[in-house]
């Protein structure tokens, strides 16, 4: 179920034309020649989240938003936007083959990489049942 939710995540913040057309690339791992802002969904993991009937995992995923900015707030909207967004999926997943039972903010980590590169890691936490 985590390979599942993973595409279904990215499909989900790609299908958004505001996030689609502020980024170059909403991509599963980070993409070598892709200009900046790009995101991606760089690690997950999963532990068993199941019930006596259902199967279950509790999927922890990690995405990351590169961008180029000398002012730290630079995008804030865009940051503002995916979570939104990501907070927005449905729970409704049956055609990826499980059912979303909550998606959680875990932390941010924000860090400067050099002359004016900046990233922005959201950590959250989904908990899927088999559909």
């Amino acid at each position: 179920m985590e390979i599942a939710f993973r595409a279904a995540l990215i499909a989900w913040l790609a299908a958004d034309s505001a996030l689609a057309s502020g980024l170059n690339a909403i991509v599963e791992e980070a993409p070598s020649r892709t200009a900046l802002p790009w995101l991606a969904l760089t690690a997950s993991a999963s532990t068993d989240w199941g019930t006596k009937d259902l199967r279950g995992r509790e999927v922890r995923v990690a995405l990351e938003l590169n961008y180029r900015g000398d002012d730290p707030l630079s995008e804030a909207a865009l940051v503002a936007a995916i979570e939104r967004r990501v907070e927005a999926m449905p729970a409704d997943q049956s055609a990826a083959g499980f059912r979303l039972v909550n998606l959680t903010f875990m932390r941010a980590k924000a860090e400067q990489r050099g002359e004016a590169l900046r990233a922005l890691m959201l950590d959250y936490r989904a908990r899927v049942l088999a559909a």
